[in-house]
Parts: C-alpha cells; structure tokens; sequence
C-alpha cells in the first residue's frame, strides 16, 4: 500500500493514494478533496520523513495512533480520513462474507420462496446470532402482546 510507513514509507506515491481515494471512496472524497488531498500529501511526504516519530513504524495502525498522538491528524485531515477507511476495510469485507455464507444455510431449497424482507429479518438473527441469543424472548412477546388487543393471549 502507498501509505504503508515500512522502510521509512520507501512505497509512498501520491498519484496511487489519490487512485485509491477516487476508485474506492469517490463518496468519501469530493472532487475538491481530491485535489486538497494531494496537496496535504506533498506537504505530509516531507512532514513525515523529516519527523522522528515516523521512523519506525511497522504499520498502518501505528501510522494512524501516531498522527492521532503527536496532533498530525489536524492538520492532515484527509489524509487520517483515508487511513481510518483504509483500517475499516477487512471489517466490512469480513461482514459481507459471512452475509453471503449465512444467505446460503437461511435461504435453502425448502424456504426458496421466501419474501425479502423475512429472508431479511432471518439474516440479522443469524448473523447477529450473539445478540439473539442473550435477548429475552418473554420481554418481546410482552411487547408484541402490549401492541394491540387480541382474542388470544400469548401466555
């Protein structure tokens, strides 16, 4: 990665980094963050290799805590902006990879006509299965119950 501060950031190149923020952030980043994007990275190339606090740094989340603590990320903004969304990355690729697997053991051959938003709310209780498991389910009968007068009682 251009970012990376291995070897003393040896990778850094401002037209990759401004790449990436336009092909994978176009949302994130203006048109005009763009361009002050590469402006903060001409400045921060000569700010980092000049300060010893960059030096030996073994990776992006290092890099990261280190602008946080030595105050760089004011004045680098965009440039922590797209470190942080960097770092997010594999968390939200993880999230859409157990999406998909859990589709594949919610939505079987038995339940192939299920509506969306059933298939939905199926998905969240197995992917968020850590959270089902501790809720009470008598608290949410009660509340269902409490919505509206029934013939039935559920308990």
């Amino acid at each position: 990665m251009a970012l990376s501060p291995i070897d003393v950031f040896k990778s850094f190149d401002v037209d990759n980094i401004c790449t990436l923020a336009k092909k994978f952030y176009s949302e994130d980043f203006s048109k005009n963050d763009t361009e002050d994007l590469r402006r903060q990275l001409s400045h921060y190339r000569f700010d980092v290799l000049a300060c010893p606090e960059f030096q030996n740094l073994a990776s992006l989340s290092e890099l990261c805590q280190c602008l946080t603590e030595i105050k760089r990320s004011e004045h680098y903004t965009l440039i922590d902006k797209l470190i942080h969304l960097v770092l997010t990355l594999p968390v939200s690729t993880a999230t859409i990879e157990r999406a998909s697997s859990a589709m594949k053991l919610v939505k079987t051959p038995l339940r192939n006509k299920m509506k969306d938003d059933f298939l939905t709310d199926c998905m969240v209780i197995y992917i968020e299965r850590e959270i089902a498991d501790i809720t009470d389910l008598d608290s949410i009968i009660d509340e269902f119950d409490n919505v509206k007068p029934r013939k039935t009682k559920f308990k």
